[in-house]
């Protein structure tokens, strides 16, 4: 595959006429740099997914299995069965058009099969064909066709162009998610070995080493402890983080995204900052090392397979209960779904924060904190010495992470923090933020290489919005809560709007902290100057 050339200016060239003929007389055409590489053959058979092969999507032959179809049909009925919610939105939908044009791959490609009424219509016109008594009898009339070659194709095409982010939901007035219909989509595509490699890696990387980047325990253990040299650098304090430790209070858990790459590391180090300045009585485990969940883009059984990992970890080391950090569909899953597969989690305690005394009845049945909300609860109580003009060399918008904000709920907490360690905050415009949100552009897996153009098309409302408050503001920082947030909009911004950086939360409280007995600070996280402090000479001989 060729590399990706297209300048942005070419991009954003839009062309929302549709195609001359009706949808289902319109045939796929699989296009570079809009999908992602296929599962190779040993991640799938590391966590037993069926029907493992090499192929190629740009390929005329796709090595389907015999019986396929009925394959494909027998999975559709068991999950028509196993959730209510599938058979509802399969027959409820009035096509009124309400989603339409809130897909950001829409808005971004123009294509009408990325609108979520017709993506969800290229599987409920094989439903109403197979399973409906008018779409036997009258076919194409009716909305339905049957299951071709072609016609999965099409599936697998476009359901990988979905990043379940659920902005679509929020409008429709019958509450159709269509996040539910994509998954179910990729759960029979997944029975075929359909499956892409940027799931199905860290999915067994997951399954066999308790994180999607297949990081060993001393892996994990040593790029922490380069943290705590980088730590001191800027503090003068050393940190001593515990690993695996037996009777700590708290495990922490948060994505492995945070301790590979910039600019998570930053979080990451803002972390355990934090926690030192409040002599936190917790632990990291190097063995429940991932707290993100690949697992949910392939099946709920691997999802649910994932997760427990997490509380199997808490219940061996004893810990009370656990805090997460900065990620988006941990988030999901651990409140809308970890109840129902591994829950409750009755052997661990009822948070409650050792320095407030507040008890976080939102994670009764969880007994995980989100990180955002711990931190929100130390500022409002006063626990923390901050100095908001450390972070005044930035200009600062805030991104709702899909899973957190539509998917949990996390609306005012981040944002109440950020303005306790920011002094120049500014929101995007109010139709694409909070509930309405729109999505980084790569979620789900869709993070790769080779699918640049797709990325950065789904990416493009995002950034128009972001591009509006860097003229207005003059905006340099996008910050967020969730790890694949990070690694995507750094892409999407360096690509859109050069000149606007994406941070963690807890980089910019990390920034502000002012821990007992640091040193005078005069660089930031990152090793920049903080304002005031350029051309410290005692710091860059120290440095």
């Amino acid at each position: 595959m060729a590399k990706f050339t297209v300048k942005p200016n070419e991009l954003s060239k839009i062309n929302l006429i549709p195609p001359k003929k009706e949808w289902m007389d319109t045939p796929v055409e699989i296009k570079e740099h809009m999908y992602c590489h296929p599962a190779k053959i040993k991640e799938l058979n590391v966590v037993g997914f069926p029907n493992a092969r090499e192929w190629r999507p740009a390929d005329e032959d796709w090595k389907l299995p015999a019986g396929w179809e009925q394959t494909i049909l027998e999975g559709m009925q068991s999950l028509l069965k196993k959730y209510r919610s599938f058979s509802l939105f399969m027959d409820i939908c009035v096509r009124c058009g309400a989603c339409a044009d809130k897909c950001h791959f829409y808005i971004g490609s123009g294509d009408p099969k990325n609108m979520p009424v017709l993506r969800a219509e290229l599987m409920r016109s094989v439903y109403r064909g197979n399973f409906t008594l008018a779409g036997k009898i009258l076919k194409k009339i009716a909305g339905a066709r049957d299951l071709t070659v072609n016609v999965l194709k099409e599936w697998w095409y476009y359901f990988y162009q979905c990043t379940e982010c659920r902005r679509c939901s929020v409008f429709c007035p019958y509450g159709i998610d269509q996040a539910e219909i994509t998954m179910m989509g990729r759960e029979l595509l997944n029975l075929l070995g359909l499956n892409i490699g940027w799931i199905a890696g860290p999915v067994a990387a997951c399954y066999m080493k308790g994180n999607h980047l297949g990081l060993e325990p001393h892996t994990i253990k040593s790029t922490i402890e380069l943290f705590v040299e980088d730590i001191e650098t800027l503090t003068g304090i050393k940190i001593e983080p515990s690993f695996n430790r037996k009777g700590a209070e708290i495990l922490f858990v948060t994505p492995s995204g945070d301790l590979f790459a910039n600019p998570g590391t930053y979080t990451a180090m803002g972390y355990m900052m934090l926690f030192q300045e409040l002599g936190l009585d917790y632990t990291w485990s190097t063995y429940a090392s991932e707290g993100g969940n690949f697992g949910f883009f392939t099946t709920n059984e691997m999802a649910k397979r994932l997760n427990s990992k997490i509380y199997a970890e808490a219940k061996r080391l004893g810990v009370k209960w656990i805090l997460g950090g900065e990620c988006g569909h941990m988030w999901r899953v651990l409140h809308q779904y970890m109840d129902t597969w591994n829950g409750p989690a009755d052997f661990l305690e009822e948070p409650v924060s050792p320095l407030t005394g507040t008890k976080f009845d939102n994670a009764k049945t969880t007994k995980m904190v989100h990180i955002v909300e711990f931190t929100a609860d130390l500022i409002k109580n006063g626990k923390l010495k901050l100095d908001k003009s450390r972070n005044d060399h930035l200009k600062v918008t805030f991104h709702d992470s899909c899973n957190t904000s539509r998917g949990m709920g996390i609306l005012e907490e981040p944002r109440y923090v950020i303005n306790n360690v920011c002094n120049h905050f500014y929101e995007m415009p109010e139709n694409t933020i909070r509930e309405k949100t729109f999505c980084c552009g790569s979620g789900t897996g869709l993070n790769a290489s080779e699918n640049m153009e797709l990325r950065m098309r789904g990416g493009f409302p995002r950034a128009n919005a972001v591009k509006h408050v860097h003229d207005k503001y003059g905006v340099n920082m996008l910050a967020n809560i969730c790890a694949i947030d990070r690694a995507t909009l750094s892409a999407a911004m360096d690509y859109w709007v050069p000149g606007v950086g994406v941070a963690g939360t807890h980089e910019l409280v990390a920034n502000a902290l002012v821990m007992k007995g640091e040193k005078e600070r005069t660089l930031d996280i990152r090793l920049e100057p903080l304002p005031g402090k350029e051309g410290n000479e005692e710091v860059s001989e120290n440095v």
